[in-house]
């Protein structure tokens, strides 16, 4: 459901500054500036009037900075109590500037927007409502407020009726054209999405809203509900969690891992699960996509993994442990070893991450602690990638000459249906073709003498090709 908020304060004199502003802007002779929005599906046109930046308020429904509101959560439950005062709108202010992975860093992204502001003043309008709060133009709010240099911002004025269910659905109209505004967080767009499911859209209208198939929306679901569950995850007891914003950097990690768990779930679940919980390890831990890719299959840990890490993560419990059913009389097979053993890993990554970015919830000798564990732990990682990294370029390497065949099979096959082709329209070159087939004898001929070298007993195929390139008329 969509929260309902409060009325800022002095919402009654900017609604009476708002309605002075349009009948001055309808009585007027000039050409009066409107802006469209998409509501309810139909265009709706609203006038554009300039307001004071003073009686203007941040969005605290905005989905821009939803995730990133986490970052400091003493801030955020005053953002939550109380949405419009200094305090609150300061913290918006600040998070509207800031990097969307890193809030402690300024985005970059801002000061272009800041530069763009100062040199070519404001282009387009944002959306207000009639109690003064931004529905569009927030971020360009808080740049003009920084400039200092204009007292007033050009806004099209919303109709006086619209619910935060209506203010909800035209921030995210606004957002998901294709223009060039500042995109959000890509974890600010799966709530999003999630967002819209939970008012019962199916997952065809979501995905008709943000322009993807439907099982885009399946995966980015998917990968929320992961994220979560590793977040909860990351908490012992009272002390500290990961939060939204630590995975906003692994977008392609996470869509890639969907695709690798799905396709090992057709074999055998316990081993995609295993994966599952191996590779989040690895992404916590920071490992780049290309490394995370040699985590192959379920038996990355028993096959490399396991030999360099500490002894306490090689083992959880021995046998399978039966779940009862309350009330029926039977059990459900629990968890495999390997998959025990697997979260295991992921969850002693994950707290002592969590560890590692709280600020004062621990101390420092229990920070210390985790960056230790954290460090041994990576080290392990890289050094099981390093060595699977290795035997998959070995595979490869084994599987380049015999790939290379079956292409160059696939090419005669192809030659023949198109030489037939060629008869039939008289359209054959002869003495093109019959300088190709010299090429090809002379390919054959250095295939046949490197691939004979060292074989004291040639197979079948091998024995053929030695026999046709020595014997010009088998070929």
């Amino acid at each position: 459901m969509v929260r309902e908020f409060p009325l800022p304060p002095r919402a009654e004199e900017t609604g009476e500054l708002i309605r002075k502003r349009l009948a001055e802007a309808a009585a007027s002779s000039g050409t009066r500036e409107t802006v469209t929005v998409e509501w309810n599906q139909q265009p709706l046109h609203v006038e554009v009037i300039d307001l004071p930046l003073s009686v203007l308020y941040f969005n605290p429904a905005t989905h821009r900075i939803r995730a990133q509101r986490s970052y400091d959560p003493a801030r955020d439950r005053v953002l939550t109590e109380d949405p419009f005062s200094a305090e609150s709108q300061e913290y918006l202010a600040y998070l509207l500037q800031a990097e969307p992975a890193d809030p402690s860093r300024r985005d970059p992204d801002f000061d272009a927007l800041k530069r763009s502001l100062e040199d070519f003043n404001q282009t387009d309008p944002g959306l207000v409502t009639y109690q003064g709060i931004l529905v569009n133009g927030n971020t360009r709010a808080a740049a003009l407020r920084e400039i200092g240099r204009q007292s007033s911002m050009r806004v099209g004025v919303l109709p006086e009726s619209f619910t935060w269910a209506d203010i909800n659905a035209v921030e995210l109209s606004l957002q998901l054209r294709n223009d060039r505004r500042r995109d959000y967080s890509y974890i600010n767009r799966l709530l999003a999405m999630e967002e819209q499911a939970a008012l019962g859209k199916s997952k065809e209208a979501i995905a008709k809203e943000f322009h993807v198939w439907p099982k885009t929306v399946e995966q980015e679901r998917w990968i929320l509900g992961e994220i979560r569950d590793q977040i909860s995850r990351s908490q012992k007891s009272e002390g500290p969690s990961l939060r939204l914003i630590d995975f906003e950097d692994h977008q392609e990690k996470l869509k890639e891992l969907h695709r690798a768990w799905l396709k090992a779930q057709s074999v055998d679940p316990d081993r995609a699960d295993v994966l599952k919980e191996l590779r989040f390890a690895a992404i916590t831990l920071g490992f780049s996509k290309t490394d995370i890719r040699h985590i192959g299959d379920g038996a990355f840990h028993e096959e490399y993994l396991a030999k360099w890490l500490p002894e306490e993560f090689s083992t959880a419990h021995d046998d399978d442990e039966e779940l009862a059913v309350p009330g029926l009389g039977v059990s459900l097979p629990g968890e495999t070893n390997a998959l025990a053993v697997a979260r295991k890993i992921n969850d002693e990554v994950l707290r002592a991450k969590a560890g590692l970015k709280a600020s004062a919830e621990i101390s420092a000798g229990e920070k210390e602690e985790a960056g230790d564990k954290l460090s041994e732990v990576r080290e392990a990682f890289d050094r099981a990638i390093d060595q699977a990294g290795r035997d998959f370029r070995l595979r490869k390497r084994k599987q380049q000459a015999p790939e290379r065949l079956r292409d160059a099979s696939g090419s005669i096959d192809q030659c023949v249906a198109e030489l037939s082709q060629a008869r039939a329209a008289r359209a054959l070159d002869e003495d093109e073709f019959d300088e190709a087939i010299v090429n090809l004898k002379e390919s054959l001929r250095r295939l046949a003498r490197q691939a004979g070298r060292g074989m004291a007993h040639p197979g079948e195929g091998l024995s053929w090709l030695i026999s046709a390139v020595s014997d010009e008329r088998t070929v």
